[in-house]
């Protein structure tokens, strides 16, 4: 087995690391790595509809798609994640995690923790998650990956992942949120999160018999680096891959209320309607016209509504309260 430590804590960079040694390798690997400050969320997710955007902005959090299903996960330095890539007979082709996550429970028993496997895909300490794990195949080949909460902030947890379920209608996989701990605090004797990776790094190295840890070659690094820039870090991949979704919000401002319903497939906006109590001197359904074809992105709708009078269609109502009402 090839043992890896991944050097940086870019996501883009990490999930595409994982997808490329998934399918461009033939040999089985176990690796750990870490992102900073990040959303990563499932392969059938609707990214808008997982993530509290105002939050991540502001506090300049990455948005990630990974390849596995499963829901979305905050992820920190306090965070340490762990991947098991495969080969698989044909037979052997199906969901299960118990045989993956058995060394990772052993590692934590060795600890004193008293982790146990729980659920469809987590593990758990007296009841609360510390880990949630998610899989997917390519043709015999498998990878398992999963998250082990060690020290991460609870408070950016549960609000970067916080959202309002009644703004979107899809039926994109909804996460479940679950009560969750530091393996920090369970801990017979203090130790750092780097000092957590080592003592996993050498449970897995005695468990394979091996005697190192690796790192991936510059010609790996090149290709991985290629598909995070063409993949990986796009808007395509992050949020224009979420499935169909209807978006509703509503907002009060000095000229009324005002209620959006909008249409997006693909990440593109496809129908826009406008309710409410305003008053204007123009149609909204006029401005409407400006934003279908545009990607459902603060960005790109900021530059929209910059070159329109919105006060017009809108009255007394800012262009901040607007953006707010289409994106927030």
């Amino acid at each position: 087995m090839r043992i890896l430590w991944l050097d940086t804590q870019d996501p883009y960079f990490n999930l595409a690391a994982e997808e490329y040694l998934l399918k461009e390798t033939e040999e089985d690997i176990f690796m750990l790595w870490q992102n900073a400050d990040s959303v990563i969320v499932g392969r059938y997710q609707n990214t808008l509809a997982e993530v509290d955007m105002a939050f991540i902005e502001a506090q300049g959090i990455k948005v990630a798609r990974r390849i596995t299903g499963g829901g979305a996960v905050f992820h920190d330095l306090g965070n340490l994640n762990f991947t098991f890539i495969r080969n698989i007979a044909p037979n052997e082709k199906k969901i299960d995690f118990h045989q993956y996550l058995a060394p990772i429970v052993e590692a934590l028993h060795a600890l004193g923790v008293p982790a146990e496997f729980s659920g469809r895909n987590d593990l758990t300490i007296e009841g609360r998650k510390i880990s949630g794990n998610a899989m997917t195949f390519h043709n015999n080949r498998v990878l398992e990956h999963g998250t082990l909460l060690f020290s991460t902030i609870p408070d950016h947890l549960a609000k970067a992942l916080k959202v309002d379920p009644a703004k979107f209608s899809d039926k994109a996989v909804q996460s479940v949120r679950s009560r969750v701990t530091n393996i920090s605090e369970h801990l017979a004797v203090p130790m750092s999160v780097i000092e957590f990776k080592d003592h996993l790094f050498q449970h897995i190295l005695r468990a394979e018999g091996q005697t190192s840890i690796g790192r991936l070659s510059d010609q790996e690094i090149a290709a991985i680096e290629l598909q995070a820039k063409n993949k990986n870090a796009t808007w395509e991949w992050n949020y224009g891959h979420s499935p169909q979704y209807s978006y509703h919000q509503k907002t009060r401002t000095a000229g009324g209320i005002i209620e959006v319903m909008m249409d997006v497939k693909e990440g593109i906006i496809q129908d826009v309607r406008f309710f409410g109590d305003f008053f204007s001197t123009r149609d909204p359904q006029q401005l409407a016209a400006h934003l279908i074809g545009q990607r459902h992105h603060k960005e790109v709708l900021s530059g929209v509504i910059q070159q329109l009078d919105i006060s017009s269609y809108f009255n007394n109502t800012t262009p901040e309260d607007f953006l707010n009402l289409l994106t927030k």
